[in-house]
């Protein structure tokens, strides 16, 4: 049944800002160090003409969406290129409803024929990951206008008063489940009162200086840490993510060995491991893990959880990893792209689930909600997010209710970036007493408070 506060979207633009590492930042077999964040403004309106615009943001990560068979400027351009197809797409698309309803429309009724058509003809056709991330900042646009148009904050519209359809409507239990999503909504499943204060992760690349001995002469000296020990002490990190190679074992386990001790040393309670995507035999990470319960116990026990070691297409690699998650929870990362995605994860084996606003905003929260009423861990994770895509990200988790906190690196890799919006969100910035703070936020839609920030931003893509 239509209700009177559905919305459609009657416009947008889209904007490019560049942004540059302070240091290399390893993303598997690859190295980022300059990419591009897409900022999308949106025009919504309701049915009686009522008018609002929603802003959302992404940074397209090249690496982590698109596996290197080409160039990393020819997978960069041609992300850009697809996200701009979607501003005249989202204009044109008429659907009215709740963003969920409207968003999950979208990316069923269009976005899978836009990447079809973008695909034709290419020898290394873009995944619909990358498609994901592309769309993702116009989906949260949409969610960030519908609330401005109600002056009510986004997290308090996933209820039966705002939406029409429930979520037996989206999702299907698992076979065998004693799950029913008929008249069950997202507030369901969502923290209420969210937390004001998050544990903060720490990523640890795969180039990043430990120690003395790392330094090669050529690192910033820019007033922010570099050394691992000087970042716990800094920022009082108490979790650190530790980037893998997966095809390296002897290389892994003395990474995570080393900053473990570190991390001791420097009072760090929590690791995690992630392999992104490298490893093709549940043996290799099994190995490393009993290797270290039996030399190195304590940081075994330091360890949370695993993260995604293997293929992100489970439909092609499909393993059994339940020896993996009988050792330690095991998280979906890439594979996560959908609930169906993560539905069949969990027959594998996989235990968690973590989620990004980067795959959508109506997909984290549809993900969120099947993976929640199946019993299953929640994390949420970055995509070294600055500037406004940091605070649907920190909100997401911080609704959540995930296993520890959030990660968030953008602070280590371009802090700059994010100057104007840490001026009013001071917390979400900068990493102290190892948390971030979200009590700056407030407002309607995702709270960002864009008219104070005054970000000034270049002319929107031409065409687009």
């Amino acid at each position: 049944m239509p209700k009177s506060t559905d919305i459609g979207v009657t416009g947008g633009e889209l904007y490019f800002l560049p942004v540059e590492t302070r240091v290399p930042l390893k993303f598997g077999p690859e190295t980022l160090t300059y990419a591009t964040c897409a900022r999308v403004r949106l025009r919504v309106e309701d049915g009686a003409g009522r008018s609002a615009e929603g802003w959302g943001e992404t940074p397209l990560s090249v690496q982590w969406v698109w596996p290197a068979h080409l160039t990393y400027e020819e997978r960069h351009e041609a992300l850009k290129a697809f996200t701009a197809g979607l501003v005249p797409a989202w204009s044109g698309f008429r659907r009215r409803g709740h963003p969920i309803e409207v968003g999950h429309a979208f990316q069923k009724e269009v976005l899978r024929l836009l990447l079809d058509q973008f695909n034709r003809g290419r020898e290394h056709p873009m995944p619909w990951l990358a498609a994901l991330v592309c769309c993702s900042a116009f989906d949260v646009a949409l969610h960030d206008g519908y609330g401005n148009l109600l002056g009510t904050p986004v997290y308090e519209t996933y209820t039966d008063q705002f939406m029409s359809a429930d979520l037996a409507s989206f999702l299907e239990p698992a076979a065998g489940a004693a799950v029913d999503f008929g008249g069950r909504y997202p507030s369901d499943y969502l923290v209420q009162p969210a937390p004001a204060a998050l544990p903060a992760w720490h990523l640890v690349g795969g180039m990043d200086a430990l120690g003395q001995d790392d330094l090669t002469g050529d690192e910033p000296d820019d007033g922010y840490p570099v050394l691992l020990p000087d970042w716990i002490a800094t920022d009082g990190l108490t979790c650190l993510k530790v980037k893998l190679r997966g095809n390296d074992a002897a290389w892994d386990y003395g990474r995570l060995v080393q900053v473990g001790r570190i991390g001791l040393e420097g009072g760090v309670l929590w690791l995690t491991a992630d392999f992104n995507c490298t490893v093709t035999d549940p043996a290799y990470v099994n190995d490393i893990l009993d290797r270290l319960v039996l030399e190195e116990p304590r940081i075994y026990g330091m360890i949370l959880y695993v993260e995604q070691p293997f293929p992100y297409d489970l439909e092609q690699s499909a393993i059994d990893v339940h020896s993996v998650s009988a050792r330690k929870p095991l998280f979906m990362d890439e594979s996560a792209h959908d609930w169906d995605l993560v539905r069949l994860g969990r027959s594998l084996g996989w235990t968690g689930v973590a989620l990004k606003t980067c795959k959508t905003q109506t997909g984290a929260l549809l993900s969120l909600c099947w993976a929640r009423a199946h019993g299953m861990t929640l994390m949420v994770q970055d995509l070294t997010n600055p500037m406004l895509a940091q605070i649907p990200h920190v909100l997401l988790a911080a609704h959540a209710g995930t296993i520890m906190g959030v990660e968030t690196n953008s602070m280590q890799f371009y802090p700059e970036a994010s100057a104007a919006e840490a001026r009013v969100h001071p917390g979400l910035y900068r990493r102290r007493g190892g948390q971030v703070d979200l009590g700056s936020l407030g407002g309607p839609g995702f709270g960002y408070r864009v008219d104070e920030i005054g970000r000034a931003l270049p002319d929107p893509v031409a065409g687009a």
